[in-house]
């Protein structure tokens, strides 16, 4: 198994992220930009393309949507939907398959770590970003905040909230998951 690296090359040629990306937030951005600007391409993966529910209560349209505002200044990335599987060893294929050989790839769950660290050299998003480029936000942090129905714009970049409210994306979400995710608020 290739060990987690914690050093990153200034450069490379080819490097993978998969995650759900739901919404994109303040905290995804400087890591996508990040993607881009360390490799001659980036392939971003859009995991549970295929799910539409509480983890995941945007489309891949709008996810896709979301994606291209953050990387407007970018045109090194290909987007790569990436459905659920309940066979992990044929994700894993898929995977694999998908992106092909990289020179990095990037990932915060410890699973897919352990997945794919014998298929490429692993590093966490934090190593690409600045120290005083990270944002601690998560996308649950988001999804909270939208469900509340205040706060959630702080959040992500201007560009996405001018699309969540042109789209009232945000008052779909609270409709169909606001209480399910306050709900959940009270269970930790």
């Amino acid at each position: 198994m290739s060990p987690l690296i914690d050093q990153l090359p200034e450069h490379v040629g080819r490097i993978g992220m998969i995650a759900r990306w739901r919404p994109v937030h303040r905290g995804h951005t400087p890591v996508l930009r990040a993607l881009c600007t360390r490799a001659d391409h980036a392939l971003i993966g859009i995991g549970s393309a295929n799910r539409y529910n509480l983890r995941n209560p945007f489309t891949l349209d709008e996810t896709v949507d979301m994606l291209r505002l953050a990387l407007a200044d970018h045109d090194n990335y290909t987007l790569i939907p990436l459905d659920d599987r309940d066979d992990i060893p044929r994700w894993k294929a898929i995977v694999i398959e998908r992106f092909g050989p990289l020179d990095l790839f990037v990932t915060d769950n410890p699973y897919v770590t352990h997945l794919l660290a014998n298929e490429y050299p692993v590093i966490r998003p934090v190593i690409l970003v600045p120290e005083d480029q990270r944002i601690a936000i998560n996308g649950t942090m988001v999804r909270k905040a939208m469900a509340r129905g205040d706060g959630w714009v702080e959040l992500v970049p201007k560009s996405i909230e001018d699309y969540i409210k042109a789209g009232r994306i945000d008052e779909r979400f609270r409709r169909e998951f606001g209480l399910q995710t306050l709900a959940l608020e009270t269970l930790v």
